[in-house]
């Protein structure tokens, strides 16, 4: 029978919720969450709701699990994002009901693009109250399908070790991918032994390649002329570069990265890799000088967006030879073709080093990347959504210190703070420094607070133009050189002007503004040099 709204119903509900709350040792929320940590997991980025008070209790009794609080979903979701592409291991989300999980789906496709390892946990209503549509009520699966390739909803507190076991599994791969959970609210917190046990059918794509035998690949590369290796996934990992080195040293073939790889590893004693253009004229230039394409580890290249008179797909089928999907040991593959090439030993001469920043120079993102490349330290992580005003920092780094690169794979904005966040969480010995634009930044700025609150070694650099620069840049792109007032509002961000340095205090985090070159050099070695988060504002 269902309740009436009436005032003695009111009265009873603390009473039954007392009953039903009762807290048995073995919880389905412990019970899962010691299945986590016994696969290995070791981090929960959490912003939990009512229908997650039982998992928040359980982080008490699994001491291995850290915890920490995202002050939005879409950093929690992001830093997990940054977290599995350090770690190389899956990280858990904990967020609310469909409208919180909604609040994080931005950076889930991000890490969907980036194939980063991460398993949601999200709390659904009470089993027995879905039916009266609360107003948190939501289709929670039609929500996680499009940025997960596993999902599944609990059946019963019985089935929670299972099933964390399973979400877990599917997230560390291969392939490795976004898993999502829903836990009913009573399944976290009655007793484990309750319900018959019956897990649902486990879920993970196959893995399936187009790629061609690597003995074909090579009959190619000995027949073409100019060759271009297209690198992606983990042929951008040490193993991965060097391999594509020792085949470029063999053939005279360039070596270039997808325009958004999820990890790339660069720096001094390593051979040079390029980066494919963002807009689709200037990366079909790049290719074009090829006669032969050969991919590892990424996608066909294709536009951003589509372009009227310009081809979606960037090279031709007929030059592209596919050596591995992005699913594949790329890695693996290229040192197979380095063999069947008879590809000696690397031997790599190293770019020039980074010229030290003029100190008079107006500050504008080619100094910055001066300043930057210059000071970066050894293994250092730099996590890059500095959009229009990060480019120059690609083109003088090849010979800075060895550093690994994250970036904005899918797009969804916002990303920059909480990846930094993440990857300075998967590794606390690292330096990490977040290249950000001023707009990007302003969606996820609450990691300033996280970052803050757990200590985190993050430099973040603020490129304040002051825009969107880059709708800026896609109106010339349509010849619009003029466009009107209201469009124009639509694309500055001087009305007011943003005060980093204020918000960053706000959040905790010390800032400075800079306007000179000469004070970016001082200032960024400041922050280096000190531990715990730093902001600095450069006003470009």
């Amino acid at each position: 029978m269902k309740r009436l709204c009436s005032a003695a119903a009111f009265e009873r509900e603390p009473i039954e919720k007392e009953s039903s709350m009762s807290k048995p040792l073995d919880t389905g929320a412990v019970k899962a969450l010691r299945a986590a940590a016994d696969m290995g997991v070791e981090l929960c980025l959490a912003n939990p709701g009512t229908t997650e008070l039982a998992f928040v209790e359980a982080l008490d009794a699994v001491p291995e699990i850290r915890s920490v609080l995202g002050l939005f979903e879409g950093v929690c979701t992001g830093a997990a994002d940054g977290y599995g592409r350090m770690a190389g291991k899956p990280a858990l989300t904990l967020l609310h009901l469909g409208p919180g999980f909604a609040n994080g789906i931005a950076n889930l496709h991000n890490a969907r693009r980036a194939r980063s390892p991460i398993v949601n946990l999200i709390g659904d209503q009470a089993s027995w109250h879905l039916e009266h549509d609360a107003p948190l009520t939501s289709d929670i699966d039609s929500l996680a399908n499009p940025v997960s390739h596993w999902v599944r909803t609990s059946a019963s507190p019985r089935d929670l070790d299972g099933d964390m076991r399973d979400a877990i599994a599917a997230a560390s791969g291969p392939p490795t991918g976004v898993s999502t959970l829903i836990v009913p609210a009573d399944h976290q917190f009655r007793s484990s032994q309750e319900g018959d046990g019956a897990a649902g059918d486990t879920y993970a794509p196959a893995l399936s390649s187009n790629a061609l035998d690597v003995d074909r690949v090579a009959e190619r590369v000995r027949g073409a002329n100019q060759i271009g290796l297209l690198l992606g996934g983990n042929a951008l990992r040490l193993e991965g570069v060097r391999a594509a080195g020792r085949i470029a040293q063999a053939t005279g073939a360039s070596c270039v990265a997808e325009t958004f790889p999820a990890r790339w590893e660069r720096g001094a004693g390593l051979p040079v890799v390029d980066r494919l253009p963002y807009f689709p004229e200037q990366a079909q230039e790049a290719l074009a000088k090829f006669d032969l394409v050969v991919i590892a580890g990424a996608k066909t290249p294709v536009a951003f967006f589509g372009y009227e008179g310009i081809d979606s797909v960037l090279v031709e089928e007929e030059r592209v030879a596919c050596l591995a999907e992005p699913f594949d040991d790329a890695a693996g593959a290229l040192e197979a073709l380095a063999d069947a090439l008879g590809a000696k030993a690397l031997d790599t001469a190293d770019a020039p080093p980074p010229a030290a920043p003029d100190p008079s120079a107006g500050l504008d993102p080619m100094a910055i990347g001066t300043v930057v490349a210059h000071a970066l330290p050894e293994n250092a992580i730099v996590m890059e959504e500095g959009a229009t005003s990060s480019l120059p920092f690609y083109l003088l780094s090849n010979g800075a210190a060895p550093h690994t690169i994250l970036t904005l794979t899918g797009g969804a904005i916002g990303q920059g703070m909480p990846c930094a966040t993440g990857a300075a969480l998967a590794c606390p010995d690292r330096k990490v420094v977040n290249l950000q634009a001023d707009g990007s930044g302003m969606y996820t700025l609450q990691s300033l607070w996280t970052q803050a609150r757990e200590g985190l070694d993050v430099v973040t650099l603020v490129c304040s133009n002051r825009a969107y620069r880059i709708l800026q840049v896609e109106f010339g792109r349509t010849g619009n050189v003029e466009p009107g007032p209201k469009a124009r509002a639509l694309t500055n961000l001087d009305e007011p002007e943003l005060d980093w340095v204020a918000l960053a205090k706000g959040l905790g985090v010390p800032g400075v503004r800079i306007e000179t070159t000469e004070a970016l050099q001082k200032e960024f070695a400041r922050a280096l040099a000190e531990p715990g988060p730093q902001l600095l504002e450069l006003m470009i």
